[in-house]
């Protein structure tokens, strides 16, 4: 079977580690973070969203439809996903690609190789070269959104856990710097400034 890929972009975190409100929003190299992350991805998919809780408008000036969450009290990203797949499975998509809001150098053969098998996640080596599973980053089959619901109505919350007892294989990225550094605190934020600007 032939895969068509749609994206979503997760960005229904509450930021917590960044004093809240929406990370994906904050500027990096004069953009909001978020428009270098639809950048990277819109070109490697035919359609794309936003995984996003609250108020869509805030979101208006990007284009993309905006997803809540379909379970209440923000359960985490896997919920993002369960919301990005059902959306995909509507518009007849076979699988989903999954980032994060908050990774503005992703590489631009994601898709290309994470579509070599029906169900991935990214990884790449830390500054250590000890290899980092990268679990909102991945390519899912629609088929699995109900196993999925079930699952967040259990209370699974670990993306990973989940994806693992699924099948999901890990697709290794060896470019550096990292291409799935994400911004998490001040201090990432510096640092993303920091690779779009080098000295």
């Amino acid at each position: 079977m032939t895969k068509t890929i749609a994206g979503v972009i997760l960005a229904g975190g509450r930021a917590t580690r960044m004093g809240g409100g929406d990370k994906a929003l904050l500027p990096v190299a004069g953009r909001p973070m978020l428009a270098h992350v639809i950048a990277r991805l819109a070109p490697q998919v035919t359609a794309l969203a936003l995984n996003a809780n609250g108020d869509p408008a805030r979101f208006a000036d990007f284009g993309l439809p905006v997803l809540p969450d379909p379970l209440p009290d923000q359960p985490g990203p896997l919920a993002g996903v369960l919301a990005g797949m059902e959306w995909a499975a509507a518009q007849g998509y076979t699988h989903l690609l999954t980032v994060a809001g908050d990774t503005p150098f992703l590489p631009e053969d994601l898709v290309a190789r994470l579509a070599k098998a029906e169900f991935t996640l990214a990884a790449s080596p830390d500054d250590t070269g000890r290899l980092r599973q990268h679990p909102t980053v991945g390519l899912w089959p629609v088929t699995l959104r109900e196993s999925l619901r079930a699952a967040l109505l259990r209370g699974e919350r670990k993306v990973g856990r989940w994806a693992a007892e699924h099948g999901a294989q890990s697709v290794v990225f060896t470019a550096q710097p990292d291409p799935f550094f994400n911004v998490n605190t001040p201090d990432d934020l510096t640092l993303a400034e920091a690779r779009f600007s080098p000295s």
